[in-house]
């Protein structure tokens, strides 16, 4: 059974490695992030190429987040329409409270989890003054115990991601409004959980909103030589990717989407993320950053990566979203990184 090669607690435990790198890419200077340093136990050096890699998913994730947030708005509006964010599988990320200082978070940021993973963030929101103080208010509450933080407009709820009646359920708890553009994320989650339950939550998604995009970033190519050892390492971590033989290449990963009821899905690999789509300016700051020599392990393991974004556009606002959106800048992400 594929099931036996996949630990619960080694594939959460992905969250900390996650966290590790953000905070290794942070120090160098690739990004900033003024919270995520409260996540991580035992700070580690990454590789430049892991750094670079995770660098390369991040400012993919946030230039189509400024799309998404951007959408909709007039060149005659001055408050901006209101949008939310489910952020599936959320673990340690800090994207909110990033926004936060930005200025540019949504009206709703709803970020679900195991109860494990949220126990523990909730945990650390209550002991930081630094999180804490940016969602405390008169509707407020943590609480460790039950995984969960509300505030008015950020929520942290516990939920398994498969059952799709208690996802309905916690959505609904949340006070997410189905009729407002969504952002839906899912980074390195939906690829651990079991073909139907994959196929199963996009599926859901597309039938809950109807003006949204939905964010996937996860591996392809498991059938050659570098994805089978990708395979082999994580498999003897108790990570085993189960739905990766279901969407195994990046048309299998837009036919996930078309296949479920979204109306556009684009999948591009991440060496064509990177060498397309991430700003010009952002790679010739990063690339003097550090020395790097590995120029032949670096495009094996970005075609091993990839993005797809799905959408349905009820409204009408994402005509023009996407990774072939003209060049003028919709947000210039340089402002959320460091100097």
């Amino acid at each position: 059974m594929a099931e036996s090669r996949s630990n619960r607690a080694a594939v959460q435990a992905t969250n900390d490695d996650a966290s590790a790198s953000k905070l290794s890419c942070v120090k160098k200077g690739y990004m900033k992030d003024d919270y995520v340093h409260l996540f991580v136990k035992r700070p580690l050096r990454r590789s430049p190429i892991i750094n670079r890699g995770y660098f390369s998913r991040w400012a993919a994730f946030r230039k189509l987040l400024a799309q998404f947030l951007e959408s909709g708005i007039s060149s005659n509006e001055t408050a901006q329409p209101k949008k939310q964010i489910l952020s599936l599988g959320a673990g340690f990320d800090t994207t909110y409270f990033q926004l936060l200082d930005e200025g540019k978070a949504p009206f709703l940021y709803v970020e679900l989890d195991f109860k494990e993973v949220t126990s523990k963030k909730a945990a650390v929101i209550e002991n930081s003054s630094q999180l804490r103080d940016k969602i405390l208010g008169a509707n407020s509450s943590i609480s460790v115990e039950e995984g969960q933080v509300l505030s008015d407009h950020y929520k942290l709820l516990p939920v398994d991601l498969r059952d799709i009646p208690k996802l309905r359920d916690v959505v609904s708890f949340a006070g997410m409004d189905l009729s407002l553009p969504t952002f839906i994320i899912a980074e390195c989650v939906l690829i651990y959980l079991d073909p139907d339950s994959s196929r199963a939550i996009v599926n859901w998604a597309s039938k809950t909103f109807s003006t949204a995009v939905f964010f996937l970033y996860e591996q392809i190519h498991p059938d050659d030589a570098f994805g089978h050892q990708m395979i082999i390492n994580l498999e003897s971590r108790g990570c085993a990717l189960l739905s990766i033989d279901a969407s195994p290449t990046l048309l299998a990963k837009e036919r996930l989407f078309l296949e479920n009821g979204w109306q556009r899905a684009v999948a591009w690999d991440m060496l064509k993320v990177y060498g397309s789509f991430v700003d010009t300016q952002e790679k010739r700051r990063i690339e003097r950053l550090e020395l790097f020599d590995e120029f032949e392990e670096w495009h094996m393991m970005q075609e091993h990566y990839c993005v797809t974004y799905a959408v349905n556009d009820a409204m009408g606002i994402f005509g023009d979203f996407g990774f072939t959106r003209g060049s003028r800048e919709s947000m210039n992400i340089s402002s959320a990184m460091s100097p």
